[in-house]
């Protein structure tokens, strides 16, 4: 029996994450049906303080139902710096394992480990919402049980004070060392934050265009018609695809040495973007 590598699971695969408060079970069905690649069942911060427990317990009493979806089901957590990150960490370990875990708010490689200790064999999505979470990176990312990284521009930018300008140049650094940082140690495509105007379609088309442009290969999502729009933003154009194609069969008719085309030399590399474009095609030939 062959084993699934964790880069070749659901939820390393996702492109879309839908977060449901934990304190809204009412909602769990509709978000694991929505279109989305994978649910989070947030503990966080759209949980208050005072509703945490409910939250935990709502999660548990629908635990069998919510496990055995279709898509990954992964569980955020508070960060270990508190005291709700650590009840939150015990509450899971006691529950069937879901696909993983994201943990708010990682600012060490010793959460990390204090995370797969208590869940052997999770995978783990930290979330890098700080400074001390951006230099931490290089220790974050090479830790056991990372599977993919995440942004939390939101409150990366609370932390830091950083007010951004629409296109949030401000934090390409951020981005670009995420992004390096996922390239180094072999982890599945990074996941960039939310876009929290929910109705602005052109915004989180253009916001998911950006999240592609630094190599990433998700979006975290806040409400159900978010999904499809990044779907289709992360699918390749048609232009894309008609280049990429034509690329292929020129480096498949020149047995592989470099050509020209469009008056533009392909090698290797541009061969392997043209692969690249076509993977972000689905095999069932949604967006």
């Amino acid at each position: 029996m062959t084993t699934l590598s964790p880069l070749d699971s659901p939820l390393a695969r996702a492109r879309t994450l839908l977060f449901v408060p934990g304190n809204r079970p009412e909602r769990f069905r509709k978000a694991l049906t929505s279109g989305a690649d994978g649910v989070v069942l947030d503990l966080e911060d759209s949980v208050p303080a005072s509703e945490k427990p409910a939250a935990r317990e709502a999660i548990a009493a629908a635990w069998r139902d919510v496990t055995v979806a279709a898509v990954p089901l992964v569980v955020r957590i508070n960060g270990l710096g508190g005291d709700a990150g650590r009840d939150d960490l015990a509450w899971l370990a006691s529950l069937s394992p879901p696909a993983g875990v994201m943990l708010a708010k990682t600012e060490s490689a010793s959460q990390l480990h204090a995370v797969a200790q208590a869940l052997p064999g999770l995978p783990i999505l930290p979330l890098i919402e700080s400074a001390a979470g951006m230099l931490a990176l290089p220790d974050i990312a090479c830790a056991s049980g990372v599977l993919r990284l995440v942004v939390g521009h939101i409150d990366f930018m609370a932390d830091t004070g950083i007010r951004c300008s629409d296109d949030e140049r401000e934090l390409d650094t951020l981005r670009f060392n995420v992004a390096m940082q996922t390239r180094v140690n072999c982890l599945a495509p990074a996941i960039d934050g939310v876009t929290v105007a929910i109705d602005d379609d052109a915004r989180l088309q253009a916001d998911t265009r950006r999240a592609l442009n630094f190599g990433f290969g998700a979006k975290l999502c806040i409400h159900p018609r978010q999904a499809p729009v990044v779907h289709a933003a992360m699918a390749p154009n048609d232009v894309e695809l008609e280049w990429a194609r034509r690329v292929l069969a020129a480096d498949q008719a020149s047995g592989g040495a470099a050509v020209r085309l469009d008056g533009r030399m392909v090698d290797l590399p541009v061969v392997l973007q043209a692969r690249q474009a076509l993977a972000r095609v689905r095999v069932d030939g949604s967006a």
